[in-house]
């Protein structure tokens, strides 16, 4: 059990290594991540229901999957021939249309379920500025995720989720324990809630640093960025 359970973290190591991979190399993954946030909080500022968030979180999925095929044939095809094989050329060209078009999909998509929510912007727009707190929290941490591995992109350190700045695990634990610290205000034992969230977090980032994998500052940075992209986000958007 001990060898499998430490297989398949491996396999979820080398996975997350390969998206920070395509975030280093690939200036087109950066657009895709950077369109990906600026969707997600305009899904937060209309209100969407939760099947057009899914929509769109399926949308964005399709591209940053095709993308990372297109990487990963590019080098595939570039270690086997350097020269000008009509072959290689068509391989590129094929997982390049693939991106394109799971590009314009996303685009109908976001047409499709944005359309008529701008269109009534001037009539509705005070009315739908609050969500569903549940819906904000899922987005939020997405966000989080998504900020956390761009950020580890940029500095070259460790890998997704061994070492570098900042701990992705300990800005995902402080995101969850910030969001539901919201969810939970107004009720009954919101504070045995938020402190038991708390305590659970504290203890996963404990965890990176005594098991040596992500420094005091790695893991405070990541604590840091979770707090603050989820707490921006509740503040506007469902406030306590």
């Amino acid at each position: 059990m001990s060898r499998r359970r430490g297989n398949l973290l491996t396999s979820f190591n080398f996975a997350f290594d390969g998206i920070v991979h395509a975030l280093r190399t690939e200036r087109n993954m950066w657009v895709h991540f950077g369109i990906a946030a600026l969707v997600l909080v305009a899904a937060l500022f209309f209100a969407l229901t939760r099947l057009e968030v899914i929509a769109l979180l399926v949308a964005i999925s399709f591209v940053v999957i095709t993308e990372m095929f297109n990487t990963a044939i590019e080098h595939v095809v570039d270690m086997v021939t350097d020269e000008d094989d009509p072959r290689a050329r068509i391989a590129k060209d094929v997982s390049a249309g693939a991106v394109l078009v799971a590009a314009v999909n996303a685009v109908a998509v976001a047409y499709l379920v944005f359309y008529d929510k701008i269109t009534s912007v001037p009539y509705t727009l005070l009315s739908k500025l609050r969500g569903s707190p549940i819906d904000v929290m899922v987005i939020a941490l997405f966000l989080v995720i998504l900020a956390a591995i761009a950020l580890k992109a940029t500095t070259h350190r460790g890998t997704a989720f061994h070492g570098g700045w900042p701990s992705v695990h300990a800005a995902v634990a402080f995101g969850a324990w910030v969001a539901v610290t919201f969810v939970a205000a107004g009720t009954t034992f919101a504070l045995p809630i938020s402190a038991v969230t708390g305590f659970l977090a504290v203890l996963v980032a404990q965890s990176r640093v005594q098991a040596k994998i992500h420094t005091l500052p790695e893991v405070a940075a990541g604590a840091a960025l979770g707090i603050a992209v989820t707490a921006v986000l509740f503040r506007i958007w469902y406030p306590i």
